[in-house]
């Protein structure tokens, strides 16, 4: 496994997902005019079209080649920064982030694709949740660096941080040009590669049940690192000029978590490492369940050190049960719209929960029904007795 491909992927994953100015957004479109209606209505447009541009773009990687595939995301990404930085308004912050939506769906499931199909050339693919985890972990580091000094960024020049973004993407995009060529196999012209990925994802159970995995930890991790983690701390009476700091102390957490996925092989394989850190999401939760604020912000660190470790270790598993690899990114494109499907469900239940008060009971019905989730797929998994989540798959990919 050349140390180029290694050291690439941890950059443009570093740089790809740099975005500087994600703390800040909103203050910078209220200053540039923009009200409330149209910044969150621009944010629907956004996630509307992440769902629907997910599976064609993984198409597009999958016939196109996973390299350019990155590159062009990296380009796109560059792009819209500039409508932020130069069209400051409704319009142009549109653009901003359907432009964005477009460059993130193009890369999320090829670059996890290029990574694994390169370990697979060389016997290696058991080595991808560490190489994957470490990606993670210093991406997460890169983002406390900059999110620390964005608010004197955007005081020193109110722009600042999307011309940084812009530089991040660039640099991202140079990096992606670097990366070696996969070795190709043509797509059979007769069958479409996205209805073949829905073909190899339906007539595999263990995919499917994979992909429960993921939906019963991922989802609640995402709802609760960005829609509960604010009126969280607020219930339990933090000040709000604690947050950032509870954040990036979390988000470090979380890295130091990711770059040590392996640390449960010890005592368990991947599968039984998903069951035993989703027992631990569980019991985070529960902590965070008004127990007073030392409790909640135990459970908000254990809660981000183990997503931290599922991460890795769920796409590991994810890319072992892929069977064909022409549709490897389009079918980790097929999950993805899992994911955001049930996070868009579970959100709209917590805004009730919210604001009737019972943020508590909401982890608690949330912690149940994770780990019946979990628990009922992990027994589904482990009764199909062919199932190895270290087998390989038929050589392929671009």
């Amino acid at each position: 496994m050349s140390r180029r491909v290694v050291i690439g992927y941890y950059g443009f994953q570093t740089f790809f997902a740099l975005y500087i100015w994600l703390p800040i957004f909103y203050a910078y479109q209220r200053q540039m005019g923009l009200d409330d209606a149209q910044i969150f209505g621009i944010q629907g447009y956004y996630y509307l079209a992440f769902v629907i541009l997910e599976v064609p773009t993984g198409f597009f990687a999958d016939r196109w080649g996973y390299r350019n595939t990155l590159q062009l995301g990296a380009l796109l990404l560059f792009v819209s920064q500039l409508f932020a930085i130069f069209q400051p308004t409704y319009m142009g912050f549109l653009f901003h982030f359907l432009l964005l939506a477009l460059a993130r769906s193009l890369v999320s499931g090829a670059a996890s694709a290029y990574l694994y199909e390169h370990l697979k050339l060389h016997g290696r693919q058991t080595d991808y949740k560490q190489l994957e985890g470490n990606a993670r972990a210093l991406g997460l580091i890169a983002k406390v660096i900059g999110w620390s000094g964005v608010g004197a960024m955007m005081a020193w020049h109110l722009s600042l941080p999307y011309w940084l973004t812009a530089g991040a993407a660039l640099i991202a995009l140079f990096v992606a040009i670097s990366l070696p060529k996969l070795p190709t196999q043509a797509t059979a012209q007769t069958d479409m590669p996205g209805w073949g990925a829905y073909r190899v994802t339906l007539a595999s159970p263990v995919l499917m049940w994979l992909m429960v995995i993921g939906v019963g930890v991922f989802v609640i991790g995402r709802i609760v690192q960005v829609n509960l983690f604010q009126p969280l701390l607020i219930n339990e009476g933090f000040d709000i000029a604690t947050h950032g700091g509870i954040m990036a102390a979390m988000t470090i957490v979380e890295a130091v978590g990711s770059g040590r996925s392996r640390w449960l092989q010890k005592w368990f394989d991947d599968l039984g490492a998903m069951l035993v850190i989703t027992i631990a999401v569980v019991l985070s939760m529960l902590l965070m369940g008004g127990l007073g604020k030392i409790p909640v912000i135990a459970g908000l660190l254990l809660f981000a050190w183990t997503t931290g470790l599922a991460f890795p270790i769920q796409k590991q598993l994810l890319n072992d049960a892929i069977t064909d690899s022409r549709f490897r990114a389009t079918i980790l494109s097929i999950e993805s719209i899992v994911d955001r499907a049930f996070i868009g469900i579970v959100a709209w239940m917590l805004g009730n929960f919210v604001a009737t008060g019972r943020i508590n009971t909401f982890l608690l019905i949330s912690a149940v029904g994770v780990v019946l989730v979990t628990v009922l797929a992990f027994a589904v998994l482990r009764g199909y007795l062919k199932f190895r989540p270290s087998r390989t798959d038929s050589d392929g990919g671009k």
